[in-house]
């Protein structure tokens, strides 16, 4: 009987061989992600130290830094779809319905109604929303080229579906990406999960902390249309529903400040400092926060910013922020942020 408590680990999935070539070719012949319905768990281990606020909350500081959180989505095309944030207690929603996008917000039961752009396909507002497994692969196979090495896992199970397991290794070994594990479903060729695994500390590039630091994935999913009720937004009775405008490509700040700096792995992103100590959703005096509003994000910020250390280069005095995965570097106002080695930093601020 004790035997029988045991768990069995799950025979990897048989499928057909392919290649990484034909991997790549299959995902980027997926053009559009089929309508599905489906929950995503995602999770983010930086090694930061614990911060105040409420990592229940997917949409805050803290949950996007060091938390773990679960959403829910319902998606028929990038203009009709739902995406769910279940709080403590609470839950918020975002829906896109045509050329109009709402924001629901359980408590204090708030509706933000957004009218999107003429003939937008992918415009949303600012909501600092968790990215899906399909985005997630999309930023990590943009970065694929002579500097990457590609290979293939043994196959998998995600969400009950048979996957390949793509994996994609930076060679140079200033970045801080061991591997990118990228499972890919065999039927669609839709990516399930994406896990990022940080480089160990002096570690050759290829090797691997022993768990991601970075997980999104499907736990269940549906590949079929959603029912238009679970798509389709009317606002509850007794909420109080106000009127925005999305920002525009420029997020409404000094898009002329912000931009990247070398390319593939090496990517820098170079922003006004203020993009991290005030952030968009508290300046417009909206915060979209499950719990809790901007003195949580700000307490969160200030212990990230606490960590800090003092560095000195050609770029001059800043202060440096090292994460498992991803490290800031700040000058005179500026931030520089990159899943990089610190030299990479100090290189891209001595340019500028």
């Amino acid at each position: 009987m004790a035997a029988a408590l045991i768990p069995v680990a799950q025979a990897a999935p048989a499928l057909p061989a392919r290649t990484p070539a034909q991997l790549l070719a299959d995902v980027a012949a997926r053009s559009q992600v089929p309508a599905f319905s489906g929950t995503v768990t995602e999770s983010t281990s930086l090694g930061l130290p614990q911060l105040p606020g409420r990592q229940s909350d997917p949409t805050s500081i803290t949950s996007l830094l060091t938390g773990s959180h679960t959403i829910q989505v319902w998606y028929a095309s990038p203009r009709e779809f739902r995406v769910a944030f279940p709080g403590k207690m609470s839950e918020t929603d975002l829906y896109r319905n045509g050329d109009t996008a709402w924001l629901w917000q359980s408590v204090p039961d708030t509706v933000t109604k957004f009218t999107l752009p003429p003939g937008a396909d992918t415009s949303m507002p600012d909501t600092k929303l968790p990215v899906t497994p399909q985005q997630a692969a999309g930023i990590a196979l943009a970065a694929v080229g002579p500097t990457t090495t590609v290979g293939v896992n043994s196959n998998v199970y995600v969400a009950g579906r048979a996957a390949y397991e793509l994996t994609l290794a930076p060679k140079d070994a200033r970045s801080l990406i061991g591997q990118v594990r990228i499972a890919i479903d065999a039927s669609n060729s839709v990516p399930l999960r994406v896990e990022v695994l940080a480089r160990p500390a002096a570690g050759p590039p290829g090797s691997t902390a022993s768990s991601p630091a970075i997980t999104i994935g499907f736990t269940s999913v549906t590949f079929a249309a959603p029912p238009a009720s679970d798509i389709t937004f009317t606002p509850p009775s007794g909420a109080k529903i106000t009127t925005d405008t999305p920002p525009s490509g420029d997020h409404g700040n000094h898009s002329g400040d912000v931009g990247t700096i070398g390319s593939g792995w090496l990517t820098v992103l170079k922003a006004p400092a203020t993009a991290l100590t005030a952030p968009a959703a508290a300046e417009r005096n909206a915060p979209v926060s499950v719990n809790g509003g901007p003195g949580e994000e700000q307490a969160a910020i200030q212990a990230f910013l606490g960590s800090a250390t003092e560095v000195h280069g050609a770029f001059g005095t800043g202060q440096l922020i090292k994460t498992a995965l991803v490290n800031v570097l700040i000058v005179n106002g500026t931030m520089y942020l990159g899943a990089v080695e610190p030299s990479v930093l100090y290189a891209a601020a001595a340019q500028q």
